[in-house]
């Protein structure tokens, strides 16, 4: 099994010790930032799975940093747990604004967290397999698309062949109506050389509005203030 990598945001090293040792101990590598602005920088170059990220931090806050990464392209898709004291209904509104999957009160239970985080990890591995079955189904679509559209110049193709073999085979060959026949020939042949050149660019497809969509039901799940997260 390949080992799944968390990066921890906090500026405190205590805090950043214990939860590093935790994880640690239940096979998770781990990696560590103490401020916003270089957990950003870590989580670009690491893409790490899941970052635990805290709140309360100079500089760049938890809030800020959270949104930067819940934006960027390159870390849209890691989930981000945020570790806070804060507790009104309105900061945690707020941390759902900006993009966290879950948010987890300090002083936290160590229980609880490792509990968060692997449902945080499940869906990563849920969302991976649901973005491949996406590209899957995208794929076939466009396969039926291609099969459907590529009938027709197919059909052009075979009758002007079947044509041109009879005037070619006629004892008064006609000239003008073969290079007609060659024509249809051609243009069956470039309209189906797009059509492959469509099939190619395949390896492009752009799932990212579908990955939102996911993510944005599962914050709506999480934001739910029945959510025992909240209690």
């Amino acid at each position: 099994m390949i080992e799944k990598k968390i990066l921890v945001i906090d500026d405190q090293p205590g805090n950043v010790f214990l939860i590093k040792d935790r994880l640690n101990r239940e096979g998770f590598a781990v990696i560590t930032a103490y401020d916003g602005e270089d957990g950003i920088k870590k989580a670009k170059i690491e893409k790490p799975d899941l970052i635990l990220l805290d709140i309360m931090m100079p500089g760049i806050d938890g809030f800020s940093a959270c949104k930067m990464i819940t934006m960027d392209k390159i870390t849209r898709s890691i989930p981000v747990i945020l570790l806070t004291a804060l507790n009104s209904s309105d900061d945690i509104k707020k941390g759902f604004e900006a993009g966290a999957y879950d948010y987890v009160k300090k002083p936290f239970n160590k229980t609880e967290l490792l509990a968060r985080v692997n449902s945080a990890i499940r869906f990563v591995e849920t969302n991976k397999l649901l973005l491949e079955l996406e590209k899957v189904e995208t794929f076939s679509a466009t396969v039926k698309k291609t099969n459907h559209e590529i009938k027709q110049p197919l059909t052009l193709i075979n009758l002007s062949v079947t044509a041109l073999r009879r005037e070619l085979e006629s004892e008064e060959f006609k000239k003008a109506s073969a290079l007609k026949r060659v024509d249809f020939i051609e243009s069956g042949m470039k309209e189906i050389l797009q059509i492959m050149k469509t099939m190619l660019d395949l390896n492009k497809i752009d799932v990212s509005g579908y990955l939102d969509n996911l993510k944005r039901n599962e914050f709506k799940i999480h934001a739910d203030p029945k959510d025992s997260i909240l209690k």
